[in-house]
């Protein structure tokens, strides 16, 4: 079992029994993972049934897409669990992942206060809505932390010709932080975010703020499983690895991300379709 530095072990979770004591005994893989599947609960749901199938643990470390990506690179995980089809797609083609496949899509929501300062509710293009709360100035609070959903939301900002910045623009800023501090922010400041479905869904403290728009296509949020490319990184467990993206991909793992469920409602919809 590789170690992984110890400046990332803040959001990290062991989703197994035990640590095993000896990998030939319980086979474990290291998987990188964006915070949404852990803060959902699907990983939870989902890993015991992956370990009673395979037999085959996993120890996850939740942090940002941008994050695990990184880890990826750097060859401290056996596979990366992702939400930024950019940024997947050149790891592949600089050879660093030798394996991607879609697993799920859920979708991005736009909060944001009730009395709706921007004038958002009834609006159907998420990129008018980012337009219109420019124009107004109205605070909007951003993830700033380099995930799969902070890079969506700065692509749709790049789309209308705006990129705003906390340093210039005193309506806009970061928080650095995972989905559920920057809804905390947003709720207690009364401002805009962009955020996942289910974290949305899962948000107990929202105070005054509400769905102002949902919908609009750009807003699919796509999910996908890579393994680290082992011929560049020969210490990754690429069988083990495979197995845990064979399961993901096969109609019981796909089924299994159809039947979780948070507060009663479907979150994530497997959309994984054989080459």
């Amino acid at each position: 079992m590789r170690f992984l530095p110890l400046a990332l072990t803040s959001l990290m979770f062991i989703v197994a029994p035990c640590v095993p004591a000896r990998a030939e005994d319980h086979p474990l893989i290291t998987v990188a993972s964006t915070t949404e599947a852990g803060e959902s609960g699907l990983f939870s749901y989902l890993l015991p049934k992956f370990t009673h199938r395979t037999g085959i643990e996993a120890y996850v470390v939740y942090v940002g897409t941008g994050e695990a990506l990184e880890i990826g690179q750097r060859g401290e995980c056996d596979v990366m669990f992702v939400h930024d089809k950019t940024r997947e797609l050149q790891l592949v083609k600089e050879g660093l992942a030798s394996v991607r496949r879609e697993v799920m899509y859920d979708r991005f929501v736009l909060a944001g206060p009730e009395d709706d300062p921007a004038k958002i509710d009834g609006t159907q293009d998420v990129r008018v809505a980012l337009r219109k709360i420019a124009e107004a100035h109205a605070l909007f609070v951003s993830r700033g932390d380099g995930s799969g959903t902070d890079a969506a939301e700065k692509r749709i900002w790049e789309e209308i010709g705006e990129r705003p910045s906390p340093e210039v623009d005193s309506w806009y800023m970061e928080t650095r932080s995972g989905m559920d501090q920057t809804l905390v922010r947003a709720a207690s400041m009364n401002g805009y975010t962009l955020a996942d479905s289910a974290a949305w869904t899962n948000f107990d403290n929202r105070r005054r703020l509400k769905i102002v728009l949902d919908g609009d296509a750009r807003l699919r949020n796509q999910y996908a499983v890579m393994l680290v490319n082992p011929e560049r990184q020969p210490q990754v467990k690429a069988d083990l690895g495979m197995a845990f993206i064979n399961w993901l991909t096969s109609q019981e793992g796909q089924d299994q991300i159809a039947r979780f469920k948070v507060k009663g409602e479907q979150q994530f919809f497997p959309d994984y379709v054989k080459p």
